[in-house]
């Protein structure tokens, strides 16, 4: 049984110098409860260290529909996150844009599976 569609999922890592990742993460806090709390639309909104690799910050993001991320695209806490990072020195990023046509639980019966 399918549930609700997540029309767009955005994932990536941005990388920082490790000794400035813990404050640019903190800093992020409120600009991610802010964005999950005003931002109509916003499923998720994850910004967070990687446990394997001290310079990575893993970006996950659910969106409802095209509308939504394109008004988050134009919002105080999408600018106030590149100003972030900005500042924080960021020395790389790639991220990417995912369309979903379907989205069905990972265990089914207490099995995992594969299946929609």
């Amino acid at each position: 049984m399918s549930q609700a569609l997540i029309v767009i999922i955005i994932t990536g890592t941005i990388t920082i110098d490790p000794a400035k990742r813990g404050a640019c993460l903190a800093g992020s806090v409120p600009l991610q409860a802010a964005t999950r709390s005003d931002e109509p639309g916003c499923i998720t909104y994850v910004f967070a260290a990687d446990p394997v690799d001290d310079s990575a910050i893993n970006v996950c993001e659910l969106w409802e529909d095209a509308d939504s991320l394109n008004a988050h695209f134009l919002h105080a806490n999408y600018f106030g996150m590149r100003q972030l990072f900005g500042e924080s020195g960021i020395t790389g990023a790639v991220t990417a844009k995912h369309r979903v046509d379907a989205t069905a639980p990972v265990y089914v019966d207490g099995v995992a599976t594969a299946s929609f």
